[in-house]
């Protein structure tokens, strides 16, 4: 028995032999999965503060095409008052170019007709611009529609 019992020592020294080296190489493994664990952990919270950063500036670019969207957008809109404005003007000033010369073609109607040969008894006589008092409808300076205003205005090309 006693063979018996020392064999079952040294087996035994043998197992705890055998379990501290497992031990070990648990510790080992478990230091190392550990390791693993805290890279991947580390690893992690550098992916979510580059998805973040990606984030915020995706956000600010956002911010900042909102920004030059609007002062493109009120730079359209000044431009396109501008632009009625000055259309507005030129309708005003094309009104004013066709009356006076309206006046111009009366103008020089009515010297074409005084200063044209006239005819009485068979004679040609060329009368003279007169401008006594006693012809006022002759005289294109007395007339009373030539001394109007001109009444074109921008508020006719409302629309």
């Amino acid at each position: 028995m006693a063979s018996c019992s020392g064999n079952s020592n040294s087996s035994g020294s043998t197992l705890l032999q055998k379990s501290g080296s497992e031990e070990d190489l648990y510790q080992l493994m478990d230091q190392r999965k550990r390791k693993r664990m805290e890279s991947n952990r580390e690893s992690a919270r550098r992916s979510r503060m580059r998805k973040q950063k990606h984030l915020d500036d995706l956000v600010a670019q956002g911010t900042q095409l909102r920004k030059d969207n609007n002062q493109i957008l009120t730079s359209i809109n000044f431009t396109t008052q501008h632009y009625l404005n000055i259309e507005a003007e030129n309708s005003v000033l094309r009104a004013q170019m066709i009356e006076l010369s309206q006046r111009l073609d009366s103008l020089t109607e009515i010297l074409n007709y005084l200063n044209s040969p006239t005819t009485i008894n068979g004679v040609y006589e060329t009368e003279g611009f007169e401008t006594s008092a006693d012809h006022s409808f002759t005289n294109p300076f007395n007339m009373l529609f030539l001394n109007q205003p001109i009444m074109a205005s921008a508020d006719i090309f409302q629309y």
